[in-house]
């Protein structure tokens, strides 16, 4: 197994972690016994909180609200300082004034998935009946399972009907799901690079990364916490690993090619002598700052099961009929991890079952993270997309 040493400084941020999965630096919404939520495994889960970030101000009549869905390792902070890492938000991109998800505009909801590891709960929140961390008695959960979670906090803040859901990867999954199990509660939705269901090399990929994970001796059958150890170096091989997926191999290419890292001539030996190397046991060290491994190993899980077509009798198309829902699908041509073909399905499901749809395959070198990444055509499709639609919803033009 590679070594995959955490970065100077990655205890006392751990430590921040561990703190931020109880007592999030953020707002709390708790839900008690009176509340449970019901999950696909059959188990009731009581109580529980969901951790969540707002942007921008609810106009008087709740019209204005989007829900930002984000995807697997990321979180509720995508447009603030991350309390952790102390970097910016992973959606600065697209959320902020003036820009696609406008909050001068609009008012912003992102909240953390249940069975996350930044606030919501999850396998490293405490157990109320033991009074320590789940770990793997914490129940399975599923995409189905986080859309409900959410729809309980919309109501909480008295909002009947999201003028738009938007996310990207798993994000996306929560997006579409939103339309099917709260069709009348969804005016538009923008699902990105993202599929109705999990293709069978994406789930290889994530057993790939759940065995790395649960190979790292100090993973202790998912009782790290009561051995003060963490599963650090199989928790960083699985992010390296996932971290390919993401990418391209032009972007490899283009950024890293063959160089060499921080020398001329090879070491001969194990030594990261080439710099795509270097930064992919960066990424693997900085990932274990703030992201838990039980987690990982529930939110993969929680995407291998998606399936919405699964649901309605094999037929994707029964599952959005008559929906009023407006959608924009959004693709790039170097994303092998969930290519346009997905898209262009849902696409189809979506033209069968009724629904106002338009789609946008978008020419990029730069794989399946360029949701996050600043592609002009992507952010003017986003931002045409909600102005329209918020025409249609009869809110208020930019800068009135």
């Amino acid at each position: 197994m590679v070594n995959v040493q955490p970065i100077k400084g990655v205890q006392g941020q751990a430590d921040e972690r561990l703190r931020e999965t109880d007592n999030p630096s953020s707002q709390v919404a708790l839900f008690g016994p009176d509340q449970p939520l019901r999950l696909d495994c059959g188990v009731d889960l009581t109580p529980f909180q969901i951790a969540y970030q707002t942007y921008g101000t609810l106009n008087a009549d709740r019209s204005n609200a989007i829900l930002v869905c984000h995807a697997l390792t990321g979180d509720q902070h995508a447009a603030n300082v991350h309390p952790v890492t102390g970097k910016s938000g992973w959606w600065e991109t697209l959320l902020g004034p003036g820009r696609a998800l406008d909050t001068d505009r609009y008012f912003i909801i992102c909240s953390n998935v249940i069975g996350g590891c930044m606030g919501s709960t999850g396998p490293s929140s405490t157990n109320p009946a033991t009074g320590k961390p789940w770990g793997l008695d914490f129940p399975i959960i599923t995409i189905p399972d986080m859309v409900r979670a959410q729809a309980m906090l919309i109501d909480r803040l008295g909002i009947d009907t999201l003028f738009s859901v938007v996310g990207g990867s798993m994000g996306g999954m929560q997006v579409l799901q939103w339309c099917v199990a709260y069709p009348k509660r969804v005016f538009s939705a923008l699902p990105i690079a993202c599929s109705t269901r999990h293709s069978a090399q994406n789930i290889a990929f994530h057993e790939l990364g759940r065995q790395a994970v649960m190979a790292d001796p100090d993973w202790r059958q998912g009782r790290y916490f009561d051995y003060g150890t963490h599963p650090h170096r199989g928790l960083g091989v699985a992010r390296m690993a996932a971290h390919i997926t993401y990418l391209s191999d032009a972007a490899l290419h283009r950024k890293f090619g063959r160089r060499m890292q921080d020398r001329d001539l090879p070491t001969f030996s194990f030594d990261a002598d080439f710099q795509v190397e270097s930064y992919l046991r960066h990424q693997g060290s900085s990932f274990v700052e703030r992201f838990d491994a039980n987690s990982y190993l529930y939110l993969t899980r929680a995407m291998d099961y998606f399936d919405i077509a699964a649901d309605h009798n094999g037929v994707l198309a029964q599952a959005f009929r008559g929906t009023g829902t407006r959608f924009c699908v959004v693709s790039f041509t170097s994303d092998w991890l969930f290519p346009t073909s997905e898209s262009r399905a849902t696409v189809h499901a979506l033209n069968a079952g009724g629904a106002r749809v338009s789609f946008a395959e978008i020419e990029t070198d730069r794989g399946h993270d360029a949701f996050l990444l600043d592609v002009p055509e992507f952010l003017e499709i986003a931002h045409a997309f909600l102005q329209s639609a918020a025409a249609a919803r009869g809110l208020p033009q930019a800068g009135n």
